[in-house]
């Protein structure tokens, strides 16, 4: 199911100026296309934990997958834009409700911290590797099929997935629903993302007033006030507010959001920028996006799990997001006439390390503070904070490059050079989400002891291994220790 989820976003992403050609949306407009599936989906996977818990996380996560293909369909067929935004919103509820028991299902499958994190290591890999097959037959069904088809794929994935979800995941008992869900929470949350981006959105729109949309956000703004209120009440809250007194779990999630808001809005952008400003065609925008990718992929299998473990998520984070943060900056220099080799490649190679390295990371991070039982709770949250992120990312950036290019339009500029320094200047907004991340871990998230590899001692039995806990500013806690009583020396 993650490999189709992240396989969708990026397939959509390379169709989406064919998309506004064929169904005339304007610049803002097109944003909804991913703005719509993001807000269903950030929205609702609080509920959809929550609904986990309740009736077996096999039962939430098949039926996601059942929403998801069947709104594919509608998608494929849509011939106007409301229908493709209400098949998109529809996608969003699906990858909602089969996404939020995932990373629950990783952490209770394997809790130690080693095998933990291949597991998110592999998680990332698989979401790379949607990511890469999503950009190149993203360009290729468009170029030879059309844009539909770029949702209509969907389809047998969504058949072969559910058939093997039905026959390989096990079948867990829920809470019942007796124990209640959080409907009113549900929609507070819901409602007030949603008129909190689509505000956004209308910023570079002249036809919306000031006041207009001082009332919007205000309203927004009430709307997530009484949702917080609301889990503070609720006797069975969809959100208990108890876990956000963990510094870990809150920073994480902190750096998420920022992260996220960067890496989606660039994406969108990146595609635009391509396709505008450099005159590539679809098929050729998917392989231009091909290295981020590959090294996000090649970093989080056979590498982030070893830094991790010798470094610390910690460290490993800081790494890099500083090396996102200088791929975006270097790319919000690319010129007019820019050439990919030069200007575009090598920072896509630079961002696909630094993604690699901090999305593992952060994983781990988010959820390693989390007590067994909160566990699906952590899980939730942690997939609340990517989507939302991505869609108050995206609707920021969209907004920035889009006034910053009408602003130079009216002054008489090249459409092109006004389109390019739109994108630069969201690019350049996108590396100070990923600077912000960086200031949080750094001050917010703490260096934490961690288990190094097992030196051998000697005993009367032999040699075994004993593992020595260590901390990050010191040697090793102890120089001796106990095997069944007796007190034997570290070699």
């Amino acid at each position: 199911m993650q490999l189709m989820i992240v396989l969708d976003g990026t397939i959509v992403t390379v169709a989406l100026p064919t998309i506004q050609n064929e169904l005339g949306f304007s610049q803002s407009g097109l944003s909804w296309v991913v703005n719509s599936y993001l807000i269903a989906f950030a929205g609702l996977l609080l509920l959809s934990g929550r609904l986990g818990d309740l009736i077996g996380s096999k039962k939430v996560f098949l039926g996601g997958l059942v929403t998801f293909t069947a709104a594919s369909l509608v998608c494929g067929v849509a011939n106007s834009e409301g229908v493709l935004i209400a098949g998109r919103f529809a996608q969003g509820v699906g990858a909602a409700l089969a996404s939020a028991v995932v990373l629950g299902m990783i952490v209770g499958l394997y809790p130690e911290p080693g095998k933990q994190a291949k597991a998110m290591g592999i998680y990332s890999f698989v979401s790379a590797g949607g990511a890469s097959v999503g950009l190149i037959a993203g360009g290729v069904i468009t170029e030879s099929l059309g844009w539909h088809w770029v949702f209509l794929v969907n389809l047998p994935i969504g058949v072969v997935a559910f058939l093997a979800g039905t026959k390989l995941l096990a079948t867990t008992d829920g809470l019942g629903l007796r124990a209640g869900a959080d409907a009113i929470g549900a929609v507070l949350v819901t409602g007030g993302l949603s008129l909190g981006v689509f505000t956004i959105a209308q910023v570079s729109e002249p036809s919306q007033s000031a006041g207009r949309l001082l009332t919007y956000g205000a309203v927004s703004i009430a709307l997530l006030a009484g949702f917080v209120l609301r889990q503070a009440k609720a006797s069975r809250p969809l959100l208990a507010l108890r876990i956000f007194r963990n510094r870990e779990i809150s920073g994480a999630n902190i750096v998420v959001v920022l992260v996220f808001a960067a890496g989606f809005g660039f994406q969108f952008l990146n595609a635009l920028y391509l396709q505008r400003v450099l005159g590539f065609d679809s098929m050729q925008t998917g392989l231009a996006f091909l290295p981020a990718p590959l090294v996000i992929g090649t970093m989080s299998l056979f590498f982030s799990v070893k830094l991790t473990i010798r470094y610390g998520t910690r460290r490993v984070l800081l790494a890099g997001l500083a090396a996102l943060a200088v791929g975006l900056v270097l790319l919000s220099r690319a010129p007019v006439d820019g050439n990919y080799w030069q200007h575009v490649m090598p920072t896509l190679i630079i961002q696909g390390f630094g993604m690699g390295l901090a999305v593992p990371a952060v994983m781990m991070r988010a959820m390693s503070g989390a007590a067994p039982e909160d566990a699906g709770l952590a899980s939730g949250l942690n997939s609340t904070a990517q989507q939302s992120g991505a869609a108050v990312g995206l609707a920021v950036l969209a907004t920035v490059a889009t006034s910053r290019s009408n602003a130079l339009l009216d002054k008489g500029a090249e459409n092109v050079s006004a389109l390019r320094d739109g994108y630069s200047l969201a690019f350049l907004f996108s590396a100070g989400f990923v600077a912000l991340g960086f200031l949080a871990t750094y001050f917010i998230l703490k260096d934490v002891p961690k288990t190094e590899p097992a030196p051998e001692v000697e005993t009367a039995e032999g040699r075994q291994d004993v593992p020595v806990l260590n901390t990050p500013d010191a040697g090793p806690v102890q120089d001796t220790a106990r095997v069944s009583g007796e007190t034997v020396s570290v070699k």
